[in-house]
């Protein structure tokens, strides 16, 4: 079986969804499991009905109203018959959201975020296996929280591989045309659970590594890998091949294009992963597996914006040492937040950290008791692998530079610019 994903860009809207219609029949869908992300920016809008919700926004009404017009207008573009009945089913997972936001009780951020967003992944593969079986692909429309079971850390999820090998080896059907989402789970009490964002890639790697799957595709709207984003940098080239450890270290770095989490289980059991266009789906694409590091070997630069760089020394001029800094850590992973770059001395930490979760207050108020801080908000983490000394002059190049930090292959600095 092949697992191919297909994120939002490429389900945007009705001229998208056609779209990804005509790559399968280009590239072949029998035995194949398709893993779709919620449309557009879909996400983003159900994030503002939360916020709405927990602020009691008089907005609440109008901003739920705006996902559901968005989607009623895709569904008015893709089919003729407005009594079809995925006008039906849409409408019912409406009356759902809608019904979960009234009655719900419970003030868990996080848990009331899993059981919203999590809609836009429903509504988007009702849309699109409806629209193929009414272009005449037949299709088997499954829902992932059936297969994918996880606890209840919601937002963040851990898969219990266990059960969800099980579920999935019994319940996927081979030789067919399987549609399903990205992003979803459930736990023990069947309460839907996400796997952190940009989770689609993960529910790919999990379905093939359960299914021993023949290859993963990510199909996007670039060439492949590139070993730049081209938003930053000029001229980026694409990768051919990059190999499972070089791509992992990689998306550690955080290169947008491939999940972190999705690496593993596909290196665990070496199933390729082919990252390919969606407007060109007959070009080769970028091939990650087993084998050459990179080709071509080149340098590979990934830029985070939106970085605290957090800078700790001791009180009374002591060292910080391992037990200050296991004490630390701990905080951070207490509160979720995610360290990119550590660097030290004998009476001072300095660390670039990512406060997705915006727990970062809280954190620095409980280190202030112990340490002296000061930090910068809004700084930019470069990354580059396998550098020389032309890529990292262009990186400095007009950049005030806070941290600098290289090893062998890498090197990393924080600006402020």
């Amino acid at each position: 079986m092949r697992i191919f994903k297909f994120g939002g860009a490429s389900v945007k809207d009705a001229d998208g969804i056609k779209n990804v219609f005509s790559v399968l029949e280009k590239v072949g869908h029998e035995d194949t499991l398709l893993v779709i992300s919620a449309m557009g920016k879909t996400t983003n809008a159900l994030e503002l009905v939360i916020k709405n919700y927990f602020e009691k926004s008089n907005e609440l009404h109008s901003s739920l109203q705006e996902v559901r017009k968005y989607h009623n207008q895709i569904l008015l573009d893709l089919f003729d018959d407005e009594e079809h009945d995925v006008f039906y089913a849409v409408n019912s997972h409406f009356a759902d959201l809608e019904y979960f936001i009234r009655s719900n009780k419970s003030p868990n951020y996080n848990f009331v975020y899993d059981q919203v967003v999590s809609f836009g992944e429903i509504v988007s593969t009702t849309i699109v296996s409806h629209y193929f079986n009414h272009a005449g692909l037949k299709n088997n429309w499954i829902d992932v929280r059936n297969f994918i079971k996880t606890n209840n850390n919601y937002r963040d999820a851990d898969v219990d591989w266990e059960k969800t090998q099980q579920f999935i080896s019994k319940g996927v059907k081979k030789k067919a045309l399987n549609i399903t989402q990205g992003f979803l789970g459930s736990d023990e009490n069947n309460f839907t659970t996400t796997l952190g964002r940009e989770g689609s890639d993960y529910t790919a790697a999990i379905f093939a590594y359960c299914l021993n799957a023949e290859s993963v595709t990510i199909w996007k709207d670039v060439p492949g890998v590139l070993n730049a984003d081209p938003r930053y940098f000029e001229n980026a080239v694409l990768l051919n091949q990059i190999s499972y450890r070089e791509a992992i270290e990689l998306a550690f770095y955080g290169a947008s294009v491939i999940h972190p989490k999705t690496l593993q289980p596909l290196q665990k059991k070496e199933i390729p992963l082919f990252v390919k266009s969606f407007v060109n789906p007959l070009l080769p694409g970028t091939s990650v597996s087993k084998g050459q590091d990179l080709e071509p070997k080149t340098p590979c630069f990934i830029v985070k914006r939106d970085q605290l760089l957090l800078s700790l020394s001791s009180i009374d001029f002591s060292f910080i040492m391992e037990e200050n800094i296991s004490e630390i850590f701990a905080l951070l992973h207490q509160y979720k937040i995610k360290t990119s770059l550590i660097q030290n001395s004998a009476i001072s930490f300095s660390v670039c950290l990512e406060d997705k979760f915006g727990n970062f207050n809280e954190v620095k108020n409980i280190l202030s008791k112990k340490f002296k801080i000061s930090y910068n908000e809004n700084v930019s983490l470069y990354t580059i692998r396998h550098f020389d000394e032309k890529s990292a002059k262009m990186v400095e190049k007009d950049k005030n530079v806070l941290v600098k930090q290289i090893s062998r292959e890498t090197m990393q600095i924080v600006t402020k610019e």
